[in-house]
């Protein structure tokens, strides 16, 4: 299944409600993989840029957009990021495929 790195912001508003009645995230964010056929590796507060990083799995593109779209509309996240992680045997998979394919690529302005 495909691992999917999302990093977000909470809201104003979630912050000052995690404030008054704190939760824990992860259990609402796994809820809501669950729904998608996926599941939680890991849910973590983060410092700087971002307030949150969730590490997941997913079924597909398609599943995890629709995961991204159903937090993103409720109002209490924003700026989410998602990027699509390999292992490091698809990695090897992906330069091994890439090494058969660029001999038929001609780079941008190359002859």
């Amino acid at each position: 299944m495909p691992i999917f790195v999302t990093q977000g912001r909470y809201t104003r508003e979630a912050i000052k409600g995690m404030a008054i009645k704190p939760e824990d995230r992860a259990e609402a964010v796994s809820r809501l993989l669950a729904k998608a056929g996926g599941r939680l590796i890991g849910h973590y507060l983060t410092f700087g840029e971002y307030d949150f990083l969730v590490i997941c799995e997913v079924p597909s593109e398609t599943q995890m957009a629709a995961v991204l779209l159903a937090a993103g509309g409720s109002g209490g996240v924003t700026d989410l990021r998602t990027t699509l992680a390999m292992t490091s045997i698809e990695a090897k998979g992906a330069f091994a495929a890439a090494s058969d394919l660029a001999p038929a690529f001609r780079s941008p302005g190359g002859t």
